[in-house]
């Protein structure tokens, strides 16, 4: 005897409502791919599209700054107002390895992300064990005591800064004179760099970090170093930046106070919060923005474009609490949903 079981409508209905779900998750996966994609080919045509490679790789490096500072207040949940001392600190040293001690410029970058990293581990061992405000303001006060060795040493050139820097050879052997030259070098650092952080958002080291960023006394009632995962996330957002200023001063020439202030703190914060904190491109998007209104705005207002961006930056506080690309994953999310309810 054949014994026939009768399946309802309402019982396949949650596996199609997962189905629908798993296509759609793939699908938004492969456009993110594609646009990535895309972008690195625009960047990669950029000098024969007519575009100022050197505005470009300032953009480049100013967006590599904002995807470390991102890694820490994004993905770890900790606001720093001192980051300027790891970009500046990182400026200066490279500037003067390569000026004073004619090293090349791949040993120069490694040396300013060293620093940067080291200046990072010392700034975090003091200020990690604090939370909110009062970490905010150990950072503050300590990268104030940086622009201050900034602004006495001998080797720094004080108020000046360092100038004339040369970009020289890399692995003494390709010119770096030329800006199409420097200009692919830039590229293939903040691509490797993108794709370094990405990989760290995605490794349980990073599912770490959320899960600290969300619910700290959980991540310690599990068992888990809670500070030394911290401390680790600080040190690499400070390596990372370090090597963005690094870069900076290669392409520019000089490192100077300006590097190392207090002000430089607050442009990376307002470039992540106006791509997006917590996202992956918000911070690209945003350094975009201000990079681009900056040299746009510069000639015409003078002193104002601070007041402008300002203004710019509250309407969108206003208006897009995510910021730009994190209203624009919201959207995306809101119509996943939707399309899956309605499946």
């Amino acid at each position: 005897m054949t014994t026939t079981v009768s399946t309802s409508p309402g019982a396949t209905a949650p596996s199609a409502a997962r189905s629908k779900q798993t296509t759609l998750l793939a699908g938004s996966a492969k456009v993110t791919r594609i646009t990535y994609v895309v972008l690195l080919a625009l960047a990669l045509a950029a000098p024969f599209l007519g575009l100022y490679p050197v505005f470009v790789m300032k953009l480049l490096c100013f967006a590599l700054f904002a995807c470390a500072f991102n890694l820490l207040l994004g993905f770890t949940g900790l606001l720093s107002f001192g980051h300027a001392a790891f970009f500046g600190s990182a400026a200066y040293v490279t500037g003067w390895f390569v000026k004073s001690q004619q090293w090349t410029p791949e040993l120069a970058l490694l040396a300013g992300a060293g620093a940067a990293g080291l200046i990072g581990l010392l700034v975090g061992l003091v200020a990690i064990r604090r939370q909110g405000i009062y970490f905010a303001m150990i950072t503050l006060a300590i990268a104030q005591m940086v622009y201050f060795v900034c602004l006495q040493a001998p080797f720094t050139g004080g108020e000046d800064g360092l100038q004339g820097v040369q970009r020289g050879k890399l692995l003494g052997m390709f010119s770096l004179e030329s800006d199409t030259a420097m200009y692919y070098l830039v590229v293939a650092v903040f691509v490797a760099s993108f794709l370094f952080i990405s990989r760290i958002v995605n490794s349980p080291f990073g599912q770490v970090l959320k899960m600290i960023r969300e619910n700290e006394p959980r991540a310690v009632s599990l068992g888990y170093q809670v500070d030394r995962y911290k401390l680790l996330a600080f040190v690499l957002s400070a390596a990372l930046a370090g090597l963005a200023g690094s870069l900076k001063t290669l392409v520019m020439g000089f490192a100077t106070l300006s590097d190392v202030h207090w002000s430089m703190s607050g442009e990376v914060i307002l470039m992540t919060l106006l791509g997006g904190v917590g996202t992956f491109f918000g911070p690209v998007m945003g350094s975009g923005i201000v990079i681009a209104l900056q040299n746009l705005l510069a000639d015409k207002v003078g002193s104002w474009v601070t007041v402008i961006i300002g203004v710019i930056f509250v309407m969108c506080v206003l208006a897009f609490r995510k910021g730009v690309v994190g209203e624009l994953q919201a959207w995306r999310d809101r119509r996943r949903n939707a399309a899956s309810q309605a499946a």
